[in-house]
Order: C-alpha cells, then structure tokens, then sequence
C-alpha cells in the first residue's frame, strides 16, 4: 500500500476514536444527543451488521397492523423498515427531540411516498405519548441521551398496550452506551420486567415487558 493512504487511513482512525472517545466523557456528564453531523457514527455498515433493522424487528417480533412507537428516531435508520413491515393497516409515531433529525425523515418519508408514520417532536418523559397506544416501542441506541431515564421508561410503561413490549438495543462503541446491567436495572426499577436478553456484551437487545401478563408475539428461542 501507498505510504501517503496508510498514513491517511491512520489519521481517519485516531480522529474516528478521538471523536467517540471525547463524546463518551461528555456523555458521562451530561445528556447529549447525538447531533445530525455525527450520524456516520451510527448509520454506516458496523452498525447494519450487529444491529441491523430487520434483526432488530424480528428480536422484538414485529407484525403487520401493530401500531409501534420509533422513540428518538434520528433521521430513520429504523422507522422506514417498521412503517414497511406493520403495513398500511399498521402505524409508526417516530419521535425524537431534534427538529433537525425529524426534518431528515419528513425528506426520507416524502421520498418514500410512506403514509403510516406520524412524527412527533417531543423529548421523552415530558407526557407527550398516549396511554396504551403501543404494541411495540423502541429505544435504539438512545437510553443514555436521555437527561431522566426512570421518567421515559415509565412514560413508555404507560404507552405500551398489555402484552406490549419494550425493545432496548445498545451497541459499543456508541458514546452513550448502556451496558446490560444498566438496562435492565432501569427497566425493572421503572416497573417494566426483563423478558429476554439478545446479542453478545458489545451489541445486544433487552426486551422489556409490562409486569403482570405475557409478553405477546415474540419470537421463540
């Protein structure tokens, strides 16, 4: 190989880690979601290979006509494959806190001529989400950008329909990483208890349920 591309591609690597590196000690203090400039850090191959759209669908036994809650949903990496899959008789409410992200997937959604979402520009744990609206509800990469995560994760409990399942996926070396631990401390200190647990330590799903009944429509181990 050249000399002048080993040295570049060296380069690229010092400053992809420098970036993910100082992102993660900020996150630690403060909440920070991820800005539209660094959406290459979570939309690229890496990512489609150890949390890829369809996996994370099938983990968390998405069916047509469910109607299903995309919570902080970027420019949608996720909610375009979930408005495809649910179906016209099926709905999507993508919500994120950015008006930036949201602008990106209203483009996305016109492009795409699809119907069945509805975009709602709302930060979790605020009381925007209806009450046992949703049969699925997603947090991907998105649980440490939240400043309260006991508020969202009650505010998702009481969106959910019973047998409704909440599906939380976390993937090193994103800088607001949960690890599984955490997740699932949350989870159940929220009231939600843990139903299965995917994926290895680096890119995993937790699937969380309401206490007190099945969780419905999951996929068999």
């Amino acid at each position: 190989m050249v000399p002048w591309v080993v040295w570049l591609a060296g380069g690229l690597l010092v400053l992809i880690a420098g970036v993910v590196a100082g992102w993660r000690v900020l996150a630690r203090r403060h909440a920070l979601p991820c800005p539209t400039a660094c959406l290459w850090l979570l939309e690229n191959r890496m990512m489609d290979r150890v949390a890829g759209s369809r996996a994370l669908l099938d983990r968390a036994g998405v069916q047509p006509g469910m109607t299903v809650l995309d919570a902080g949903c970027g420019p949608g990496r996720l909610t375009l494959p979930l408005a495809e899959r649910v179906g016209p008789q099926g709905r999507v409410v993508a919500l994120d806190l950015q008006e930036a992200m949201l602008s990106r997937l209203k483009a996305r959604l016109q492009a795409s001529a699809v119907k069945n979402v509805e975009m709602l520009h709302a930060g979790l744990g605020s009381g925007k989400l209806p009450a046992g609206e949703f049969d699925r509800a997603f947090l991907v990469t998105v649980l440490g950008e939240i400043p309260d995560r006991l508020a969202a994760l009650r505010e998702i409990l009481g969106s959910l329909k019973p047998g409704g399942v909440l599906s939380v996926t976390e993937v090193f070396p994103d800088p607001h990483f949960q690890g599984r631990g955490t997740v699932q401390r949350l989870g159940e200190q929220a009231g939600f208890r843990v139903v299965e647990i995917k994926g290895t330590w680096r890119a995993f799903t937790v699937n969380l349920s309401p206490p007190g009944g099945a969780a419905s429509g999951l996929p068999a181990e």
